[in-house]
């Protein structure tokens, strides 16, 4: 077997039909990955300022069975990411030759420990699916054949497992008192974003991250110019009510980020572009599922109402529009957000799972 760096276009090129070919005959997938991927490739996204990127083709015979990509984020140094991977079935002497390259990369630079299931941050994308692979790929999730779970088990030593949790929007109970919720909702203000002061948005969702999630097991500080680019490759999708802010006394203390599930406008072997633009302008009211996405708030305003007030303005807004809520992935030791989960959706739905190896 060979192994190859991905250093030129032909060979970036080739990484991305890999990618897309392992996906080509199911009908689950939706190709939503491809141009970050490419733009990482290429070393034209904010992250690679900030990185070392090795991308790797493992070859066998000539025809490609294995592509990864080798990560060390400057503010994640003591860890060695095996991000963007895809593989053909039944190649485990092709994985232990990634391992081998891995774990020599790895002291190379004085790192113990190799983190599997994290795509550069966990706003690209955290977790490898591990359940319901015959459930449609929604926006912003992630999707693997499952055999990419047995790849990596053998290997791990940590397993870290998320969910995520869906449920009709009809059947949705705050589970408060009406008295509680108009004294919430009179104490803290909740706007939608306002896309003509973008860069001001952005900086407000970077701070608000950043202050919120530093206690979170694989969360790193964000930058402005790496969410300023996400708002930016996705502002024609985004309206600007999926960006909700909450303020005391005009401070802003937290935010909320949900979308409607656009991966029900791309149809299996298409690829999220100029079309999903489109065809999200004509055919929005036809999406009938949304999903919360992020939810954030600073320290000093946890457990006070600010996220209750989020979720009511929210609930204002999809309360007719949408016939099921899907939450984004929670750590299955976050209770506080698992319990948000369950009283939004009415069931644990699809699981993930991120693999950590010492060295």
């Amino acid at each position: 077997m060979e192994v190859k760096v991905v250093d030129d276009k032909t060979s970036i090129n080739k990484y991305v039909k890999f990618c897309k070919d392992i996906y080509k005959d199911n009908i689950y997938y939706r190709d939503i990955m491809s141009p970050t991927l490419k733009s990482i490739l290429l070393g034209k996204a904010e992250i690679c300022k900030s990185s070392i990127i090795k991308p790797i083709l493992i070859s066998d015979s000539g025809e490609i069975v294995m592509v990864c990509t080798f990560a060390i984020v400057d503010r994640m140094k003591d860890t060695l990411q095996i991000a963007y991977f895809e593989a053909l079935e039944n190649q485990e002497e092709a994985l232990e030759i990634m391992m081998t390259y891995g774990r020599k990369m790895a002291e190379e630079h004085g790192i113990k420990k190799i983190l599997i299931g994290l795509n550069f941050h966990v706003n690209y994308g955290l977790g490898l699916l591990a359940n319901n692979f015959q459930e449609v790929q929604t926006f912003g999730g992630a999707y693997n054949p499952p055999y990419y779970i047995e790849y990596f088990k053998k290997y791990a030593h940590e397993e870290i497992n998320l969910v995520s949790y869906i449920g009709n929007v009809k059947d949705f109970d705050f589970g408060v008192k009406e008295r509680l919720m108009k004294k919430v909702t009179a104490k803290y203000t909740v706007r939608k974003a306002d896309f003509n002061q973008i860069k001001r948005e952005a900086e407000l969702y970077t701070n608000i991250n950043n202050e919120a999630f530093k206690q979170h097991k694989f969360y790193y500080e964000r930058r402005l110019e790496e969410d300023l680019e996400l708002f930016n490759d996705f502002k024609l999708l985004l309206k600007e009510e999926n960006l909700l802010f909450v303020e005391d006394e005009g401070n802003p203390i937290g935010f909320m980020l949900w979308y409607p599930d656009f991966n029900e406008l791309i149809k299996p072997n298409e690829t999220m572009g100029s079309k999903t633009i489109i065809w999200n302008k004509l055919f929005s009211h036809k999406i009938q599922r949304f999903k919360i996405v992020e939810l954030g708030v600073v320290p000093a305003y946890q457990k006070t109402g600010a996220v209750l007030a989020l979720f009511n303005h929210c609930w204002q807004i999809v309360k007719d529009k949408y016939q099921y809520c899907e939450s984004g992935w929670i750590l299955e030791e976050n209770y506080a957000s698992k319990g948000f989960g369950l009283r939004w959706g009415d069931k644990e739905y699809k699981e993930y799972k991120v693999f950590l190896i010492h060295l």
